[in-house]
């Protein structure tokens, strides 16, 4: 045995900026993903994709594609209907109080969107596989189509499921008290209509599976680029009629998910389904058109906000029109509910109503994205708060701190039934103030003004909901890991969370670290495989920090008490003067320290001696429930799904050029309260995603279609994400009050940004054109759009 007197260094992995544990493997270019993987006898899958947005299927005629060269199987949606059934929904609408619909791998009898699978080829090379996809011919029976939501609802729309009544899939109420009779009595009442536009998410990598059917023992592996890999296995299993425990997901490394990679999506059941019937391994990768139908964010809100003379807001009144295009299994048609849930964000509106319908369109679907309709909340409400301030000539600052809940008001349960866990939203608001030097940039602004330049400065608080728990769905507010350790002190960490990039792996090290007392570089983490992890549920809602974070603690800390009561035997001293720290089991009282892998060696092969009376296994699977979830619905009917609320401050400075309508971001300010910080080098990187895919909303990013519903914005040359040129340099204030329901005190920090950012441009635009007149209602704000709205000013 070895015996050491060194010292503690003190040092703690949590808090600090550790790298991402991958950072070198992508750096250098020896990141593996998706298509990197590749099986002996892969095959390669393309789609055929409809043309029209809504119309009957008469015939799919294959032969010419099936005799093209180097092709394995052309497959129609009624022979995938004999080998595949409908595709679990993620989120079950009927089980929400909506309607249901089937959806297939391949269409069958008609297709409801430009872009939906009819056919897939599989040959042995993409090259032939495109090819042959060319010969498929189609005939349709054209159908008409509606792509507006607010038509949609028309009695005598066209109806996209022959078995709905309407084209409804969702309509609710939300909040509580009495909205009418605080409007009456409102000094100031604004109504008016905010659209927000369709976008999407576009990552870095678009999505990929490789599937591969083993007909000796009956058994199905898939790589994929995903974020749910239990959870598509059980998909998997439902659709294709297989016993779950004979499907293997093995996640890849992924180029950013933001929503996207959940599973639902037609191509999971397809790919698997040509493995299966082709007896070799097929491989799908998504190009960048058929990535940009994934949609997102399409909303009109038609709202009344009342406000009194101090400042005080009294009443809120939101109706909601959610343009889902078509149903999809995908998580995306439940975003426009919480859109109305997180009304009225932070803020102590006492009388909150929100109607909304979420309607089907001849559009594509929508798919889950990051922010997960939280930010057109916020997006709305932010804008409402300086139409108030508008209203009154106040400050929109000090407005927003009038109505801010206090901070000692927490837990705060809002007028739609969230439980707000903490926070110091006028703290947020100070930072950000101080960082802008609010008071000189006004009076900079006054100064441009009088020279003829139009400078803005728009202000938005963003209350994000996170780690959330659904009842009766895939959406858990749990998770689960297994610290494993070996004899030489070796740790696997496999955990049920996935990272789409993030690093959430590296942080997870990081809280494994200082709860078992050994050094980051001993750990290693695994993530994303159905078969070597606990059954988990990856990636979404901010919660892979909160509740991987935390079961990974829990599980740490049972292998560290065995660590503490052996290496005690061996130092000859009382459990309760011990400390396992710094790789090694050290005695409180003289110092003397006994290695970590000793010890751990001692557990496994002593197990009679110094180890009797202790379960000679150094591993522990454990789940942690964090609190502040509730399902049990309040007497209004009410339940709480989330246990963490982050929070932020956003202040944007823009400037605007009214002669070309130009806008130019000047200067942006986030101050971000995410709880406790494990790593602020990870949460300050997803804050300038979330950040700049909120300024592309407000400026640039939007879906379009034309007349018959074809997209054409399919490309990045007609879909203009912002540059990095483009943009300032994103500076950032961090603010911890910690949340009292987490392991940590921490809270999500992997949505927030989306709609503030959004909300904070808006606002900055329309504060730069005011001597115009203008008022902003929808985004994004391109130049053509700015030069309407001045129009429009000007006209009235």
């Amino acid at each position: 045995m070895t015996v050491t007197t060194s010292g503690e260094t003190g040092v703690r992995a949590i808090g600090s900026r550790v790298r991402k544990a991958d950072g070198p493997a992508l750096l250098t270019g020896r990141g593996r993903f998706l298509d990197d993987y590749t099986l002996p006898g892969t095959r390669h899958a393309v789609v055929v994709r409809s043309e029209l947005a809504h119309a009957r299927i008469v015939d799919v005629d294959v032969r010419a594609a099936a005799a093209s060269p180097g092709v394995v199987l052309v497959l129609t949606g009624a022979e995938a209907a004999a080998h595949a059934g409908p595709i679990p929904h993620f989120i079950e609408p009927a089980a929400r109080g909506g309607r249901h619909a089937d959806v297939r791998c391949l269409a069958t009898g008609k297709v409801v969107y430009a872009g939906e699978p009819v056919a897939a080829v599989v040959a042995g090379t993409r090259r032939e596989a495109e090819a042959a996809a060319e010969l498929v011919r189609v005939e349709y029976e054209r159908l008409p189509h509606v792509l507006d939501g607010d038509v949609s609802l028309e009695p005598d729309a066209p109806r996209l499921y022959e078995e709905w009544p309407d084209n409804v899939i969702l309509h609710n109420h939300y909040g509580t008290g009495d909205v009418d009779a605080a409007l009456a009595e409102a000094d100031l009442v604004v109504s008016d209509t905010i659209r927000i536009s369709r976008t999407t998410t576009a990552p870095i990598e678009p999505r990929g599976y490789l599937a591969s059917w083993d007909d000796l023992d009956g058994t199905l592996t898939v790589y994929g680029s995903l974020q749910n890999p239990h959870q598509l296995r059980w998909m998997l299993a439902r659709s294709l009629g297989l016993d779950e425990t004979a499907i293997r997901v093995i996640t890849a490394r992924v180029g950013g998910s933001f929503g996207l990679k959940m599973q639902g999506h037609p191509e999971e059941t397809l790919v698997c389904l040509l493995s299966k019937l082709t007896g070799a391994p097929v491989k799908w990768i998504e190009d960048r058109r058929e990535c940009f139908m994934a949609g997102a964010r399409e909303q009109v809100h038609r709202f009344t906000i009342g406000a009194m003379r101090d400042g005080r807001i009294v009443a809120v009144r939101d109706r909601i029109v959610a343009n889902a295009g078509a149903v999809s299994a995908q998580a995306g048609w439940a975003m426009p509910n919480m859109s109305a849930t997180t009304l009225a964000s932070g803020y102590t509106v006492p009388n909150v109503r929100a109607e909304l319908h979420v309607v089907v369109t001849n559009k594509p679907p929508l798919n889950a994205a990051r922010g997960f309709g939280k930010d057109s909340a916020h997006f709305v409400m932010e804008r409402m708060v300086d139409l108030v301030a508008r209203g009154l000539g106040a400050d929109p600052a000090e407005v927003r701190r009038k109505n801010f809940i206090p901070p000692d008001r927490f837990p705060y349960r809002t007028a739609t039934g969230l439980n707000i866990d903490s926070g110091d939203y006028p703290g947020l608001l100070d930072k950000a103030l101080r960082a802008l030097d609010y008071d000189a940039l006004r009076a900079r602004q006054a100064e441009l003004r009088a020279a003829g330049r139009h400078l803005g400065i728009g202000l938005a608080f963003e209350l994000t909901p996170e780690s959330a728990d659904g009842p009766g769905s895939f959406v858990s507010g749990f998770d689960v890991t297994t610290v494993r350790m070996t004899m030489t002190g070796g740790v696997t960490v496999y955990t049920g969370v996935t990272t789409p990039g993030g690093g959430n792996d590296t942080g997870i090290a990081q809280i494994v670290s200082d709860e078992l007392g050994v050094p980051l570089s001993w750990i290693t983490v695994v993530q994303g495989d159905t078969e070597r992890c606990p059954s988990g549920f990856g990636n979404f809602s901010g919660r892979s920090m909160v509740v991987g974070g935390g079961s990974a603690a829990l599980a740490a800390r049972d292998v560290r008490a065995k660590l503490a009561i052996v290496g005690a035997r061996m130092l000859d001293v009382p459990v309760d003067e011990v400390k396992v720290a710094d790789g090694q089991v050290r005695a409180t009282g003289d110092g003397r320290a006994v290695p970590v892998p000793e010890v751990a060696a001692a557990v496994l092969t002593r197990a009679f001696a110094v180890a009797n009376d202790v379960e000679p296994v150094l591993e522990a699977t454990r789940a942690y429930k964090p609190g502040n979830i509730d399902h049990v619905p309040d007497e209004r009917g009410r339940i709480q799904p989330y246990p963490t609320y982050s929070n932020c401050l956003h202040a944007a400075v823009v400037e605007v050029d009214p002669e070309t309508g130009v806008t130019k971001l000047v200067d942006f300010v986030m101050a971000h309260d995410c709880g406790v910080v494990i790593n602020p080098a990870l949460v300050e990187g997803q804050a300038h995603g979330a950040i700049v895919m909120g300024l592309g909303a407000a400026l640039s990013e939007r879906l379009t279609y034309d007349a018959d519903g074809r997209l054409t914005s399919d490309r990045f040359k007609t879909y203009l994400m912002p540059r990095a040129g483009d943009l300032p340099t994103i500076r950032l204030e961090h603010q911890v009050t910690p949340s009292p329901f987490t392991m940590y005190g921490n809270k999500g920090a992997g949505e927030a940004g989306v709609g503030g950012a959004q909300a904070a441009v808006a606002n900055a635009v329309e504060d730069a054109l005011a001597p115009f007149g203008v008022t902003v209602r929808e985004v994004p704000l391109s130049p053509p759009a700015v030069l309407a709205l001045i129009d429009e000013a000007r006209n009235r």
